[in-house]
């Protein structure tokens, strides 16, 4: 990364060196994400990796989901309640609250969730790893790290992450439920009726889509930048795992909300 003074003494040189140096990272994370991928499909497989970063990256983010996903619904419910009402519309509060959960906002916030509490976790791990020698360890015992320690995590994340945004889905919209209902004494009937008469298989497809998605890029980014920690220029050690973690939770957290408006704009 240019410094200050060469961006003031060359501006143009600096973009260009900035401009090359992000390709060339995105390169190897495409060659690295491909081999990630390849290496699910070579024996050995690994069954109890994959069961066990289903635990931790499944099992145990669902406790924050629950949590977000009831308040996300019941914020939903309440601003969309008097939003409506200023057209007399509020029958139309639960399609609302369902399709706002089941088309953006379940998938993105499920990952955006998921990559606070297990995407900053496995890029410190993976780093921690790296600068301990442990991955070299592995090469030395003629095991491959990438298949090792990253397509287990790939393979995991494709399912979890589906699985936890139905859950955010159905919660969220009991949430909704909670305010709409409960709270402002709409008609519970109306709520349900108007939710399965306008939500369609299109709308829980492309979420599910957008889940997947989400699941294998967050992935990726977060191994690719703890697997690298010791390439970093500016820190080694703890320094160069801290950097790389906040490198991990920023890229990810800016890859979901831009490929959620390139499908978006596909699956609309």
């Amino acid at each position: 990364m240019a410094d200050y003074a060469e961006i003031r003494a060359n501006p143009f040189a600096a973009l260009g060196r900035m401009v090359f140096a992000l390709v060339n990272e995105l390169g190897a994370m495409a060659i690295f994400a491909g081999l990630a991928v390849l290496h699910v499909f070579t024996f050995p497989f690994q069954f109890r990796k994959i069961l066990s970063q289903l635990y931790f990256i499944g099992f145990r983010s669902v406790s924050v989901i629950l949590l977000v996903s009831v308040f996300t619904g019941m914020v939903l419910g309440l601003q969309g309640y008097y939003t409506l009402a200023k057209f007399g519309s509020t029958g139309l509060l639960g399609p609302a609250v369902a399709l706002s959960l089941i088309r953006e906002l379940g998938p993105v916030l499920t990952a955006i969730m998921i990559i606070a509490r297990a995407g900053s976790s496995m890029a410190a791990e993976i780093g921690i790893m790296r600068i301990s020698e442990q991955i070299d360890a592995l090469d030395t015992m003629n095991i491959n790290p990438i298949k090792f320690l990253v397509s287990p995590r790939i393979v995991a994340s494709l399912i979890s992450f589906p699985l936890l945004t139905a859950l955010f889905d159905v919660v969220g919209i009991f949430g909704g439920y909670i305010t709409s209902v409960v709270l402002l004494h709409l008609s519970a009937g109306t709520y349900f009726t108007q939710i399965e008469a306008s939500v369609v298989m299109q709308d829980i497809t492309g979420g599910f889509v957008k889940a997947v998605v989400f699941g294998f890029i967050v992935t990726v980014i977060c191994c690719f930048q703890g697997y690298f920690t010791h390439m970093r220029a500016g820190g080694f050690g703890a320094k160069g795992v801290s950097m790389s973690t906040t490198t991990a939770v920023v890229m990810s957290c800016v890859a979901v909300l831009v490929v959620d408006y390139v499908l978006t704009s596909f699956l609309l």
